[in-house]
């Protein structure tokens, strides 16, 4: 008979698998609701019950050693063990726990936002964390669960999904085109106003006005919000660089030079693969898939 005193505690190496999931000691006391310092002082204490180091410090953030990759997997038995448990005496196999996504703001409210509430919708005891972030695929441990990114991925350690595709096009408002016309040629840009990202902390250069070839325009107004460009572009500004979701028909924006100019970026969901073993991140790639399967043509536009 196995001796339960010379046994790792089920709740460390369960904070141990939070830990290989998210990257970061605070990322993880927020997510169970305590401290940074406890979740240090539990991890140590399963180094000790184990004989050895789970965990290592790399410059891309917390790594799984060999012996913390066999407790992660011990961790999961317990999870999936503890699952199934909930499953039987609530009667449901609904997905629990906090799932955390980072993805950039315009994607996120148009797309897996709505995906999200869904799956709340039919997981009750399921929460959601939703961080809003334009940028590549975090080369350190990013403290979330899914991040949603623009561009290549260029990922470390990291599963990329794909997702999909769409389009940056230039709009203008209609009382803009009335005071100033629009432009006839790619070339007359450098005569009117343009709304884009702030280039000087813009972490994915292929969403800036720099890396467009577009001349340089006559002013700038520039912002980290795409929806502060949008309205940006609805007051008067200038041309924007949109993506084509954010501009549904009868919006007041006017399309600029449709046929002569367009980029086209795609969209990826990255993970660790812990993180992607846990249903509750599972079931919110599978509804962000679904939700852009419906709506698919809103982003071939």
């Amino acid at each position: 008979m196995v001796d339960p005193k010379r046994l790792p505690s089920p709740d460390d190496l369960l904070i141990l698998l939070t830990v290989a999931r998210l990257g970061r000691f605070n990322a993880v006391a927020e997510s169970l609701g305590t401290t940074h310092t406890t979740i240090s002082r539990r991890i140590l204490a399963l180094d000790r019950q184990l004989g050895g180091r789970t965990l290592e410090r790399t410059p891309q953030g917390w790594e799984l050693t060999a012996l913390g990759t066999d407790a992660v997997a011990a961790a999961e038995a317990i999870e999936a063990s503890l699952g199934e448990l909930d499953a039987r005496l609530s009667n449901s196999d609904a997905l629990t726990g906090l799932v955390r996504i980072s993805t950039p703001d315009g994607f996120g409210a148009r797309f897996v936002t709505p995906a999200m509430v869904r799956v709340q919708r039919q997981n009750p005891r399921l929460d959601v964390e939703i961080l809003s972030a334009t940028r590549k695929a975090s080369r350190n441990r990013s403290g979330v669960d899914l991040e949603v990114v623009v561009g290549r991925t260029g990922t470390v350690n990291a599963e990329p999904i794909f997702l999909t595709n769409y389009f940056l096009r230039l709009y203008a408002g209609s009382a803009y085109a009335d005071r100033r016309g629009l432009p006839e040629r790619l070339e007359d840009i450098r005569h009117h106003g343009f709304v884009s990202y702030v280039e000087s902390a813009l972490q994915v250069p292929e969403l800036g006005h720099r890396s467009s070839q577009l001349p340089l325009p006559a002013t700038s107004f520039q912002s980290t919000s795409i929806f502060a460009q949008i309205e940006a572009v609805h007051a008067g500004a200038g041309l924007g660089l949109l993506p084509s979701f954010m501009v549904p028909a009868g919006c007041g924006l006017l399309p600029v030079l449709h046929d002569d100019f367009h980029r086209q970026l795609p969209i990826w969901a990255v993970a660790r693969p812990e993180s992607l073993r846990s249903a509750a991140v599972q079931g919110a790639v599978a509804a962000i898939r679904q939700e852009i399967a419906d709506r698919a043509h809103e982003l071939d536009a």
